[in-house]
């Protein structure tokens, strides 16, 4: 592999990276069109188990303002131990562990799930897309927080 070669293959990497910590980060911060933007336009996969299978992003992001966009909800997404595989020049796979926290901050209700998502990605003019992503959970936690009176 020459120089170049190399130079390229990290360089998609990180970008890969990049996308996926992206796509965590607006989904905390419940930044719905750069949640968008993290995935292909047109037809892709999104397997997220109970909450749905959405086979184009818009869907999934109507489905992801209606539970998550309200100011009592606060998520907290930590994804970590990225394995990603460069299939081609634009082509990619990847995995990753989740641990996610949710609090509901009107009832104190929470949430801990952990799990693996596996990804797929495309390099569409330029820039890295989800095309496919599956979650699959592992353990399931739900508490409740005491709230002050």
């Amino acid at each position: 592999m020459t120089l170049e070669q190399r130079i390229a293959r990290l360089e998609a990497l990180d970008a890969i990276r990049q996308l996926k910590h992206r796509y965590f980060n607006a989904c905390d911060l419940k930044e719905v069109e750069v949640i968008r933007d993290c995935f292909a336009e047109g037809e892709i996969l999104i397997d997220y188990g109970p909450l749905g299978i959405f086979r184009e992003r818009d869907s999934f992001v109507a489905l992801y303002k209606e539970l998550a966009c309200q100011d009592r909800v606060i998520d907290l997404h930590h994804g970590a131990n990225p394995e990603i595989e460069l299939l081609t020049e634009d082509e990619a796979q990847g995995r990753w562990a989740l641990y996610y926290f949710n609090l509901d901050g009107e009832s104190g209700a929470t949430r801990q799930l952990g799990g693996t998502y596996k990804d797929r990605y495309r390099r569409i003019e330029g820039r890295w897309k989800l095309i496919e992503t599956y979650f699959c959970a592992h353990s399931i936690v739900a508490g409740q927080v005491p709230m002050q009176a």
